[in-house]
């Protein structure tokens, strides 16, 4: 008895939030129910036979009208639902994205003194972004799974993203420290003038979340890192280009590194922590070049 349901994104995920409203011919609501953590919807007390109107909302998607038959039973079998993004393409479109320096920002947090943190920022780097044919919005509830969820549909084996980051281009709004840090106790950026990263695959981690696992070149030293990446939504730009944002997180030892430089000021405190927090926040044109390039 009652209804039976799942709501899922077009790549596959469920939509925790999703509101299900049914109603009956003559526009009266007969029930209004949540889906669980599985996206699924499920409600135990008997539906008098009949047509039925069932809305399907959630924040961030458009919402999906569809006729549900109740059967003598007292039964509705919803089927899956799967809800669009709103305003928008599911996914990046295939191809080529430049990133844009301009309106993006990579940035390090680092411990000071056990009690404060230090902001700095790379203000030259570049990069590009390779999304695999067939990646947007080819997925679906029922592919998702022999595709490996939503990394099926993004295309997650052929895509990937290569950056290159001027390394003498940090910026901590001190000019003694950002010296400092250019020096061969830090990045010695004279011997090491790029800092790179390129991406060696990508597996999903919720809906519209991926992890990127690469390879990160920094003061000479090349280690495996994973970056946890958002996916922030595509749309056109006042120029005529479509754009993409990510935004993406990680965290390095400056040890693993090689920057082993520290100077302990009181009771075992050090200046610098060892830990830094890397945060990107990432626009990325679609094409070759950024307009006017």
């Amino acid at each position: 008895m009652g209804l039976r349901g799942q709501v899922r994104t077009r790549d596959g995920w469920a939509v925790q939030h999703a509101v299900v409203t049914m109603t009956d011919m003559s526009g009266t609501q007969v029930l209004r129910q949540d889906a669980d953590e599985n996206g699924s919807v499920r409600t135990d007390a008997a539906l008098a036979p009949g047509p039925y109107t069932v809305v399907v909302t959630a924040v961030g998607y458009a919402p999906v009208a569809s006729t549900a038959l109740v059967t003598a039973s007292g039964r509705a079998e919803l089927g899956t639902v799967i809800l669009a993004r709103q305003g928008g393409v599911e996914l990046p479109p295939p191809g080529a994205w430049s990133l844009d320096p301009a309106h993006s920002a990579v940035s390090a947090v680092a411990q000071h003194l056990g009690i404060s943190s230090v902001r700095g920022r790379f203000t030259e780097f570049g990069g590009r972004i390779e999304i695999a044919e067939g990646a947007a919005g080819t997925g679906s509830a029922g592919s998702a799974g022999a595709s490996g969820g939503a990394g099926g549909a993004f295309g997650v084996e052929a895509s990937r993203v290569d950056a290159v980051i001027s390394a003498a281009s940090i910026d901590t709004g001190n000019a003694l420290r950002d010296k400092h840090l250019k020096s061969p106790d830090f990045l010695d950026v004279e011997r090491f003038p790029e800092i790179t990263y390129s991406s060696t695959g990508l597996t999903p981690a919720g809906p519209d979340r991926w992890t990127v696992h690469g390879q990160l070149s920094l003061h000479g030293v090349v280690r495996e890192v994973d970056l946890d990446l958002s996916y922030l939504g595509t749309g056109p730009d006042p120029w005529g280009g479509v754009r993409a944002a990510f935004r993406a997180t990680t965290e390095l030892h400056r040890e693993d590194f090689a920057m082993n430089y520290n100077q302990v000021v009181q009771a075992g405190i050090s200046a610098i922590g060892t830990t830094l927090r890397v945060e990107l926040d990432i626009q990325a044109v679609q094409g070759e070049s950024l307009p006017g390039v």
